[in-house]
């Protein structure tokens, strides 16, 4: 227990000081937990066994990351994508691979081990180079949207990659350990540490349908089962029940996976784009992320940890010069690419550096590759070495573009034609009667909106409809950013609970200071709070309809249609004048009747009110020439 502190407390230190400064000094987090994971390599004097038990819990990460990824991938969306998918993405893992396998196996690695090593260095940095586009303002580029569709295309071939892997290991035919020593000799990949297993001892054709049987469950499962169980914990109003179901779904799939001999990446991608198009997508991307980042960090920790510095020191020109020569290959690949499709001037430069370093998952399979005998021992930590140092050349290289960039001179012209699947313009929060009919108004006009609301009932109503809705907790910023605040042009606020709508208010403001910002408001005092907060267009739920219902009143009193439409529009052009001034004078926390300036001015108002309307009754002027006290917002 206290080397277990220990260690937890060293790694949140190194991980808390690491990789804020790898942030500021654009490194990026990914580059900062491997920087941690180095600086704590002599500290921890971890190896062999220690280090890898904490990497085999640390990896349970990637299958969270693997199954947050699935989320984003709706069925829809992929197939809008198709052409840069199939096109861009797909030809850059087969040419890269191909290339860099030639490469390896001119360098006298066997086949298998040269295909593996072509599939770890085609893949890119997802972590970094979404990161760095966002900083930078280039993500609607057409180089940015060319970069993020290649990565889109990586993150979903690792999953095929991590099944193909262990065939490779079926031609390895003795493994060796980093001293050059003969480990053990096998024709078949075997794990480190025994594992439960439901197809052990099955002839082919059973494992065959136990697999099947696996996918089909999970398929079924997230179709089905799962809005029945969110139902029921909805119904417990406990916010851990949330948390705990998120991770009994993620933690249970990986099980099935490993009792049937599949991946678990596999099972939780799978269960990740089967629940794309479900009404709890965000909930469980929300509550997920914190769990996935910290494992994720931990794992690169471990695999900065694992590190051998004594064969970098040892061989380093010939590392950095093999690093290098990746680069140079898969750079090649992609500028070719741009070409092809037609990607120009600085756009071509970009989608060309950008890619040009390995990725993350390439950590993960260089792993994987390491247990499955794919790779031997000190192989891999030269492949470690080599994928770490691309990183950290991935900075020079984005300078690099903005050297060339500015040499160019070219005006950078974001293609207007958008096929990057994002998430609607209009988020509206809160589906209750004042957010259905906003949102049925809006879809009618033909603009996506993304609709929020925290009450499971009212969503699944919705969806009986056929109005797509996601549950989730609006006021959460978490949920608020999954459902893409960044990006949104417009947020509806129509909530039922006025301080939460407040609060979300002015949240959204802080961090959207362009974001227009539509909401209802309940009474007065609440349209005086949301204008404080920052709120564009304040509606009152009940002013227009009572509006409404005093014309009607008006016509059976016996004034014509003209007059009473005059006097609703004069009263609503006064009023909403009036609200602007009395919400200045307003202070939070004194009731307005304890407000004398307040109280003056309202009097002043309601006088001048009714010296409008009546001259304008007895001119007959036209309601839309009287002149409101003052112009609303």
């Amino acid at each position: 227990m206290d080397s277990f502190l220990y260690q937890a407390t060293l790694f949140l230190t190194a991980a808390v000081i690491a990789v804020p400064l790898a942030a500021r000094l654009g490194l990026g987090s990914v580059l900062g937990y491997l920087l941690a994971g180095m600086a704590l390599a002599p500290v921890l004097g971890l190896g062999g066994a220690g280090l890898e038990d904490l990497r085999h819990f640390a990896e349970f990460g990637v299958v969270m990351m693997l199954f947050l990824i699935g989320l984003e991938l709706e069925p829809r969306n992929l197939w809008a994508m198709r052409h840069r998918l199939l096109g861009l993405g797909g030809l850059q893992i087969i040419a890269s691979t191909a290339l860099i396998a030639l490469g390896a196996w001119y360098l006298g690695q066997p086949g298998p081990q040269a295909l593996a090593i072509g599939l770890i260095f085609a893949l890119s940095s997802t972590a970094i180079v979404l990161q760095t586009l966002t900083e930078k303002g280039l993500m609607q580029t057409t180089g940015g949207r060319s970069m993020f569709s290649v990565l889109l295309t990586q993150d979903v071939a690792v999953i095929p990659m991590l099944a193909f892997l262990p065939l490779l290991a079926m031609k390895t035919i003795a493994v060796f350990n980093a001293d050059g020593s003969i480990a053990r000799s096998t024709d078949h990949a075997e794990d480190h540490h025994a594992t439960l297993s439901l197809v052990e001892g099955l002839p082919g054709w059973g494992v065959t349908l136990a697999t099947i049987s696996a996918v089909a469950v999970i398929i079924l499962a997230g179709t089905y089962l799962i809005r029945p169980i969110f139902r029921f914990i909805d119904g417990a109003r406990l916010r851990e029940m949330y948390t705990a179901l998120a991770l009994l779904i993620v933690v249970g799939i990986a099980l099935l996976m490993v009792l049937v001999g599949l991946s678990p990446a596999l099972g939780t991608f799978l269960a990740g784009v089967v629940l794309a198009n479900s009404e709890f997508r965000h909930e469980l991307e929300s509550t997920l992320q914190p769990f996935k980042g910290l494992l994720l960090g931990l794992f690169f920790i471990t695999v900065g940890a694992g590190i051998n510095f004594i064969v970098l020191a040892n061989d380093f020109a010939a590392i950095l010069g093999l690093t290098l020569a990746v680069m140079v290959i898969k750079g090649a690949v992609l500028f070719a690419l741009a070409l092809i499709f037609r990607i120009k001037g600085r756009d071509r430069w970009l989608f060309t550096l950008g890619l040009a370093q390995a990725g993350e998952f390439g950590f993960v399979l260089i792993s994987f590759a390491i247990q499955t005998n794919v790779v031997t021992g000190g192989l891999g930590q030269r492949l470690l070495l080599m994928t770490a140092l691309s990183m950290l050349l991935t900075p020079l290289f984005f300078i690099l573009y903005e050297i060339l960039s500015k040499r160019t001179g070219e005006a950078q012209d974001p293609d207007p034609h958008d096929d990057v699947a994002t998430e609607g313009p209009v988020i509206i929060a809160g589906m209750g009667r004042f957010g259905q009919m906003v949102n049925r108004m809006v879809q009618s006009a033909g603009f996506e909106t993304t609709v929020l609301d925290h009450d499971l009932r009212r969503i699944q109503l919705m969806r009986q409809f056929g109005y797509k809705g996601f549950y989730g907790d609006p006021t959460r910023p978490n949920i608020l950013h999954a459902a893409g605040l960044e990006h949104a042009r417009v947020l509806v606020v129509a909530l039922d609970d006025k301080k939460a709508a407040t609060a979300l208010v002015g949240q959204a403001r802080r961090e959207r200071p362009d974001l227009h910002i539509v909401v209802r408001a309940h009474d007065r005092v609440h349209v005086y709070e949301l204008y404080r907060a920052g709120a564009n267009d304040i509606v009152r739920e009940m002013f227009d309809s009572s509006l409404r219902a005093g014309r009607y009143v008006l016509e059976n009193m016996g004034l014509n249609d003209y007059e009473a439409a005059m006097i609703e529009q004069n009263f609503y052009a006064h009023d909403r004048g009036g609200l602007r001034e009395l919400a200045e004078l307003w202070k939070p926390g004194v009731p307005v009747e304890q407000n004398p300036a307040y109280l003056e001015r309202s009097q002043a108002l309601h006088s001048e009110l009714e010296a409008a309307l009546i001259s304008a009754l007895d001119d007959g002027v036209d309601p839309t020439k009287v002149k409101p006290p003052k112009k609303d917002k």
